[in-house]
């Protein structure tokens, strides 16, 4: 039986096995970075969603969302990713966004949130 550092290579030459570490490797560090990324992300759209309530504004702003969809589907279209899957990905967030926004602008209506960062 034929052991290996990555799982899943079975007997592959040695060589093909550090190329196809090196590639996971490289995987591994993007995907921490779009985990980043997206934890950013999600700071800053806590900001706006404590704004909102706030000022009393809904939790969803439609046109900014079709903006926003347009305009990922055309930077996919031009880093030669399907503009599709960049739309769901996008409409998974503002979903997850909007959630959120629902739930500051109830805890604000209710007096149970925390108090926005003045950060």
């Amino acid at each position: 039986m034929t052991t290996s550092n990555t799982p899943g290579t079975g007997d592959a030459d040695p060589a093909v096995r550090e190329e196809l570490a090196r590639l996971r490797d490289s995987i591994d560090n993007i995907d921490a970075a779009v985990v980043h990324m997206l934890a950013e992300r999600f700071k800053a759209t806590q900001q706006v969603g404590h704004l909102k309530a706030r000022h009393q504004l809904p939790p969803a702003d439609q046109a900014r969302e079709a903006r926003q969809i347009a305009r990922l589907r055309t930077l996919a279209e031009n880093a030669k990713l399907d503009p599709a899957f960049a739309e769901k990905f996008l409409n998974f967030i503002i979903a997850e966004v909007i959630r959120h926004h629902e739930r500051i602008a109830e805890d604000a209506v209710n007096g149970t949130g925390p108090a926005p960062s003045a950060t």
